[in-house]
């Protein structure tokens, strides 16, 4: 065994404390959430040296200035989306790959844009690796969506932006649920949950975030 593949087997007290401590203890309930976070090994999302880092309730910082989700916002923006087995899902912030890959243990497609492409291309090796092949990532502007394959169940957004862009709001189903945070670039933002009616949007303020901006080409 090494360190770098197999912390998880050889910690896995860590992973039980993750998901006693900061998923139900935080109100986590969806048990399709709470299993894919119990089965993915998170920490081969993360470089090497921050492993250790992989099962706290922390961001983790991944390069480039980005970070992985704490495991609590994870599963609370998956928890919130209420995904279903048949859903396809438009992912804005490929980031280490890790929060496409605990949605693709639950929905049937998960399409992930990632504007830095080391990233993008580091997140595909992860999933090659373990063998996920309903996840298709691609490097781009995460403000223009992946029009190709639209309209979408449900579209995350893992970076922070100061309003909601309609080209996401397009490319979302009638019936269709959005998240991300929403607000000032220097300030707290909102988790926004956005349902899409005929014509309408509906909007729910969630819960105070910190997320790093989403960064224009």
């Amino acid at each position: 065994m090494t360190e770098e593949t197999d912390w998880q087997e050889t910690h896995p007290e860590a992973v039980d404390f993750m998901i006693e401590h900061h998923l139900l203890r935080r109100g986590i309930r969806d048990t399709g959430v709470l299993t894919a976070m119990r089965t993915i090994p998170r920490h081969l999302f993360l470089p090497v040296e921050s492993r250790r880092d992989a099962y706290a309730d922390m961001a983790v910082a991944i390069g480039e200035g980005q970070t992985i989700s704490q495991p609590y916002i994870v599963a609370f923006i998956l928890e919130q989306l209420a995904l279903k087995s048949t859903d396809v899902i438009l992912e804005i912030g490929t980031g280490s790959g890790y929060q496409a890959a605990v949605a693709a243990e639950i929905a049937d497609l998960v399409y992930s844009v990632e504007i830095r492409e080391r990233l993008a291309l580091s997140a595909k090796k992860t999933f090659e690796t373990l063998g996920y092949n309903n996840i298709f990532v691609r490097s781009g502007d995460g403000y223009e969506g992946w029009e190709e394959f639209s309209p979408y169940d449900a579209i995350m957004v893992t970076a922070g932006t100061e309003e909601i862009p309609q080209t996401l709001v397009d490319q979302l189903k009638p019936g269709g649920r959005m998240i991300l945070p929403l607000g000032p670039h220097d300030s707290v933002r909102q988790l926004v949950l956005i349902h899409k009616g005929d014509g309408i949007l509906q909007r729910s303020n969630l819960l105070p975030v910190r997320f790093v901006p989403m960064k224009k080409p």
